[in-house]
């Protein structure tokens, strides 16, 4: 689909809240520096772990929302809410039909925060200390219901729930119902919130967590020959999709245009992931963009810094596209956002093709010799980009892949 014609769709508004800061500018600045949104973790809660590293979020959403709307929310909800309001007014708050804007948020977790800290209370005090807000907060779909009740939304609120690739399938589907003629603008993005005991135990028994609690901000080091996994991270990424002739029609400005995007399933193995169900997702995606795999210039990978995870990402990308894309990897110093991963990928990746600058993939100090990708470190890789591809995979065997190209 060309970004030229009316009928193509526009990225209008950009919103996060990550590790490296409270909106997408100060995020994107970091990234471009290198820098790390890792550190340790000084509650008492942590201190018995085999983990006590994590990507925590740089401002505190109750320093941003009211004190008692946060409270009758689950900290996933939070943050989504806030990237949406930044999304939204950066889009220049479009006057749209609220039966033609849908909103969009996936989550992995969802209200983790909330349903274990509410088991607690429930075990300890008893039922009548059980806060009456628990359902809301703790349900999958209450960052879209916050989202679309904020906005005014009536065109459906959707949550998709697939793992680390939830934030990415959330912007496929938003593409989907723009194409379908279901939608003018969607607010579409994922968010996630949930550093805490049980999941950060889980991952490292599971051998998929870095141990580095020594020095956390060289503990997520995808591609390199040292990895030994992910860290574990927080926050919420939303973009505004729009219809090109919507937004040519009240003068929009553009930061990029969703050209394509597919999802897949493995079909294979829960955690294990398939590089066929990769190299699946992407070509789709670039059918879907009518672009050839020298068209791609940029992949912003998913590279978790797992072993298998990265070199199987690493000749997916080889097999699907060839090895001439320039690739970064931000969860290096994001670390592992689960669901707001792809979305916030999604970002990069717009951000990158707009600016003409590719991050650098941070603690790349030796690359792994089984993976033969040109891998951006130092120094951003500058210059203009044809198109760029983000890559989100997940548990279950999900896997979304998101072609962008430059504004028209």
């Amino acid at each position: 689909m060309s970004a030229g014609n009316a009928d193509a769709v526009l990225v209008t508004g950009l919103g996060a809240t990550t590790p490296l800061g409270g909106d997408t500018a100060s995020t994107w600045a970091a990234m471009l520096a290198g820098e790390s949104g890792i550190g340790p973790i000084e509650e008492e809660w942590a201190a018995a772990l085999p983990v006590r590293i994590a990507g925590r979020l740089k401002v505190e959403p109750t320093e941003v929302l009211d004190r008692v709307k946060a409270r009758r929310m689950d900290r996933c909800e939070q943050i989504a809410l806030i990237a949406a309001r930044e999304a939204w007014a950066d889009a220049g708050r479009p006057e749209v039909d609220p039966e033609r804007l849908a909103v969009v948020i996936g989550t992995g977790t969802g209200g983790a925060l909330t349903l274990l800290g509410q088991d607690d209370v429930l075990e300890t005090s008893g039922v009548r200390k059980v806060s009456p807000h628990t359902v809301p907060m703790l349900m999958a779909n209450g960052p879209a219901a916050w989202v679309s009740i904020e906005l005014g939304a009536r065109g459906g609120a959707h949550t998709p729930v697939s793992a680390c690739a939830s934030g990415a399938e959330a912007i496929a589907q938003g593409l989907d119902l723009i194409r379908l003629g279901r939608a003018d603008v969607v607010v579409a993005g994922g968010t996630e919130a949930c550093v805490c005991a049980l999941p950060m135990a889980g991952f490292a028994q599971a051998k998929a967590h870095s141990t580095r609690n020594d020095e956390p901000e060289r503990a997520s080091r995808p591609f390199d020959v040292d990895r030994d996994g992910f860290v574990i991270g927080e926050g919420a990424a939303v973009v505004v999709l729009e219809r090109a002739g919507f937004a040519a029609a009240r003068a929009a400005r553009a930061h990029a245009a969703l050209a394509g995007a597919a999802v897949t399933s493995d079909a294979h193995h829960i955690t294990a992931a398939h590089q066929d169900g990769q190299v699946r997702a992407m070509r789709r995606a670039l059918t879907d963009a009518g672009l050839s795999p020298r068209d791609i210039a940029l992949v912003q990978a998913h590279a978790t810094s797992t072993q298998l995870g990265d070199l199987t990402e690493a000749r997916s990308v080889a097999e699907a596209l060839g090895t001439h894309p320039v690739v970064t990897a931000t969860k290096s110093m994001t670390g592992h956002l689960f669901g707001a991963a792809g979305a916030l990928g999604a970002i990069a990746t717009i951000l990158a093709l707009r600016d003409g600058a590719v991050p650098p993939t941070r603690n790349l100090d030796t690359q792994d010799p089984d993976i033969p990708l040109d891998i951006v470190t130092g120094e951003p890789r500058r210059g203009p980009l044809t198109a760029g591809l983000a890559n989100a995979f997940g548990f279950g065997g999900h896997n979304a892949s998101l072609v962008f190209t430059p504004a028209p």
